[in-house]
């Protein structure tokens, strides 16, 4: 008799920012329908640089819930619905503290909107405009950062200042700094590699904060990976799934 055949689970993970919704603003109403009976067939994981709260905001509590796990902080805080699986906690030392504060001076962006070096669950966040700006002022620095490229420049410069922690733009405006190793790569602990994964971001380019996760799954061939631009991408190559 021949051996019984393995069953190979599908697993599909998703970034938020630029992926299922635009950066920091809440899902398409119509693409939320059809994302939530899309969870709710499927096995579905979000891994995100923001926190719990801002997840919600964006994706809303039925599609949060709907999940089978969410991975927040890059996989530092890890939620089942309302349980928490695990959190890792750090803080930025001081010196890389100083050394962001400078580059915020130095920075030749026009505005400082507040709350440039944003706490999380085992990482933090540095944006040049800051947290509070309006949509307006981010599209203004998303222009500036498009032509001047100061975040891949930020980034670069930390890592070589600092080679225990790396910097990688994510989202439109932001830096997500943590030590080497706490990126979204880390959720592969969760998975079996037997299992097939794909993978959905918005920043699979070498700078970017997909792509460590990109990398584990491309090398270890444990799955596909789709690179795309917006939500409407998204939604059309799941339509075609």
């Amino acid at each position: 008799m021949g051996g019984r055949k393995l069953e190979i689970k599908k697993h599909y993970i998703f970034d938020v920012d630029g992926t299922l919704t635009p950066s920091r603003r809440k899902i398409n109403d119509d693409f939320a329908v059809f994302f939530s009976d899309f969870c709710a067939n499927n096995l579905v994981y979000l891994v995100t640089g923001s926190d719990k709260e801002k997840t919600i905001e964006q994706i809303g509590e039925e599609i949060y819930s709907l999940c089978e796990r969410v991975y927040n902080c890059s996989g530092c805080d890890v939620w089942e619905g309302e349980f928490n699986v695990r959190s890792k906690e750090w803080s930025l030392p001081e010196v890389a503290r100083n050394w962001l504060r400078k580059e915020i001076q130095l920075s030749e962006f026009c505005l400082r909107t507040g709350n440039h070096i944003e706490e999380r669950i085992g990482m933090v966040n540095f944006s040049t405009v800051g947290r509070n700006a309006t949509l307006g002022e981010r599209k203004l620095y998303v222009d500036f950062d498009t032509k001047t490229n100061e975040r891949n420049r930020i980034a670069r410069e930390f890592n070589l200042q600092f080679p225990a922690m790396e910097a990688k733009p994510g989202g439109e405006t932001g830096i997500d700094i943590s030590p080497v190793g706490w990126d979204k790569s880390q959720i592969l602990v969760d998975f079996d590699p037997k299992d097939e994964i794909y993978f959905f971001g918005d920043r699979m380019d070498k700078d970017g904060n997909d792509y460590p996760l990109k990398r584990e799954i491309i090398d270890k061939d444990l799955g596909i990976c789709y690179n795309i631009n917006n939500y409407n991408e998204t939604w059309n190559i799941l339509k075609h799934l």
